[in-house]
């Protein structure tokens, strides 16, 4: 109880920072009485228009990435599973970096990314089925296979690109929430996702124990595994859209969570989207502030945040 309260006060604060800080000097107070809709304009237009919206989209990609990690770890009983592992992210960076190069708008750039990532989804899933249906092993492989073949199509698009578009490929590439289209639409996600985990946490903790203890104890494990994958890719698939490919998110979130102690899933992913968005907010903020006004692409934060505390965990695991 106490870590869950713990974590609902971090995510609480982690928004709060990313409202009061940012590239622009505003003081903490003005930022107060902006939220409330006063103050002069140019502070209404940072608070509302700039940094409201960013920091809800990075709350929610976060969470997303979170979620997305814990499932495919538990969808492989692989502790390394990021949302990356399966090629999403290469799918809809080959869509990204061609509308890019095409000369497409932010939103146009985001709708190819989710385009890529979907027909990623659909190439793995269709590919890594057999005579007998489809497993685990041939689906990992077919993962990252796939997601070798979109490495060597993203080289070639940045190859290829004017030297005028790859700062903006590599911005993609590292992850970018400057240009966020629907942060709204990523928080109903993030809820649904959720939801939709939570209800699947008992059969989770089952399938844990392995497969055929599962099938012995009435769960329906294929339906299950094929429902682990499309909700964790789908949710993958939307922060890809809307932030870019950032790492780490997935991957160290749930191992912090059950080094501390959160051990069921029925408190594992609430508490994952929690602490994904709070990170993501956070490291967000840190891009916005290290060398301001300019800014760094968040997955470089994300990654050098995250390569130490990784090493951490697994020394204290």
């Amino acid at each position: 109880m106490r870590r869950s309260v713990a974590i609902l006060l971090l995510a609480l604060s982690s928004l709060l920072v990313g409202l009061f800080f940012g590239s622009a000097d505003v003081p903490v107070g003005e930022v107060w009485r902006a939220l409330l809709g006063q103050g002069a304009d140019t502070t209404l237009a940072i608070v509302w228009q700039l940094r409201l919206p960013r920091v809800a989209a990075a709350f929610a990609c976060g969470g997303l990435l979170a979620l997305a990690g814990t499932l495919f770890q538990a969808l492989l009983r692989n502790p390394l599973a990021d949302p990356y592992i399966l090629g999403v992210s290469g799918g809809a960076a080959v869509g990204a970096l061609s509308a890019i190069l095409l000369g497409l708008a932010s939103l146009g750039v985001s709708l190819a990314a989710l385009l890529g990532a979907v027909a990623a989804i659909g190439l793995v899933f269709a590919l890594s089925r057999g005579g007998s249906g489809w497993d685990m092993q041939r689906l990992l492989l077919t993962g990252v296979v796939l997601s070798a073949g979109f490495g060597a199509l993203i080289s070639l698009l940045l190859a290829l690109a004017p030297l005028v578009e790859t700062r903006g490929m590599l911005f993609w590439l590292m992850g970018d929430l400057a240009q966020a289209q629907a942060p709204g639409l990523d928080g109903l996600v993030l809820l649904a996702v959720t939801l939709l985990a939570y209800r699947l946490a008992p059969s989770l903790d089952v399938f844990t124990l392995g497969a055929a203890k599962a099938q012995s104890l009435g769960v329906a494990v294929k339906p299950l595994q094929a429902l682990l994958y499309f909700v964790a890719s789908a949710a993958t698939a939307v922060a890809v859209m809307e932030c870019g490919a950032i790492g780490f998110v997935g991957l160290i979130v749930p191992h912090a969570l059950r080094l501390a102690g959160v051990v069921g899933h029925r408190r594992l992913l609430p508490l994952a989207a929690l602490a994904g968005g709070s990170f993501l907010v956070l490291a967000d903020t840190l891009a916005r502030t290290m060398i301001a006004p300019q800014q760094l692409p968040v997955g470089v934060l994300t990654a050098l945040l995250g390569v130490p505390v990784m090493l951490i965990l697994l020394r204290k695991a």
